[in-house]
């Protein structure tokens, strides 16, 4: 990651997404005056409106429409999909080159990632500035994906496939594959990722695993019939407060939400100390000048 710094140039969040406040918390850390109405007089001459919406493309596309009628043809539009094309959103867009996709995770003004997703119509010089803006002063380490869809909810969504598929078929129960995923793929990943500890433990090792197993793998097409009634029941986690796949009392809540608030910090220095695009031989000169964390 670049040496951070601070920037002073507007910027627009639009959307009722959840996350979008702590999208503003992290470019006002920056520095960054973070403007929230479409109609303010600053609107007209932003760089970068940052759109954050439910996955719908109608909805995503109106919001692109009312934007593209108040700012600038300069102004670059990163608008979060997960599932959504970005050649979808870019359809009938008055400047397609400009629409790019960035994906956030929560907490947003705490967490490294960042996502962003350009094509062949997407101007290369709208993906450099965003590259060098997250960096330098959004404090993330971000990557880009060459093409329609990012990566981040294919990876994710193929472990909670298996997830369900375990749950559904009665060999592991919701409490079993949280435990499996924290106290195992939840201590390395923070440090290597999938692929770097694969090469820690050994390729042949896993190559042998994966061999015999990749054909018992869950290759569902729709969701199982336990999770689709959870939702019809409205258990929609904690964003409705009450149930989800587990139980909150009163408070509850209020205080998980402060836990992974403190968690998020805490993570992010460990893994600060541990900086993934450094050699080995570089994170431990980092420790021995006394510099370890980011």
């Amino acid at each position: 990651m670049k040496e951070s710094g601070q920037s002073s140039e507007p910027a627009l969040v639009l959307g009722a997404h959840p996350i979008a406040d702590s999208i503003q918390g992290c470019l006002s850390q920056a520095g960054q005056t973070v403007l929230t109405d479409l109609n303010a007089d600053q609107a007209a001459d932003v760089r970068l409106a940052i759109l954050v919406t439910e996955e719908d493309a109608d909805l995503k596309r109106q919001w692109i429409r009312e934007i593209e009628a108040k700012v600038s043809g300069e102004t670059l539009i990163a608008v979060n999909t997960e599932t959504i094309g970005l050649d979808v959103l870019q359809a009938n867009a008055l400047y397609p080159e400009r629409i790019i996709g960035l994906n956030w995770t929560e907490p947003a003004d705490t967490t490294l990632f960042l996502e962003i997703i350009a094509n062949d119509m997407t101007d290369a010089t709208h993906v450099a500035y965003l590259e060098e803006i997250a960096q330098t002063s959004w404090n993330k380490d971000p990557y880009v994906i060459h093409g329609n869809t990012g990566i981040r909810m294919r990876l994710l969504a193929a472990l909670i496939r298996e997830a369900f598929y375990l749950v559904q078929n009665g060999y592991a129960n919701v409490e079993d594959i949280d435990r499996a995923c924290r106290n195992d793929a939840g201590y390395y990943l923070p440090f290597a990722g999938n692929l770097r500890y694969m090469d820690l433990m050994g390729t042949y090792a896993y190559g042998m695993v994966m061999k015999d197993l990749n054909s018992e793998l869950a290759t569902d097409t729709k969701l199982p019939g336990f999770f689709t009634e959870m939702v019809r029941r409205g258990e929609w986690g904690m964003e409705e407060g009450g149930k989800g796949f587990y139980q909150y009392d009163d408070g509850e809540v209020e205080r998980w939400r402060e836990l992974m608030g403190k968690f998020s910090l805490e993570i992010r220095e460990l893994i600060g100390k541990y900086n993934f695009g450094n050699s080995a031989e570089e994170v431990i000169l980092q420790f021995k000048n006394g510099s370890g964390l980011l």
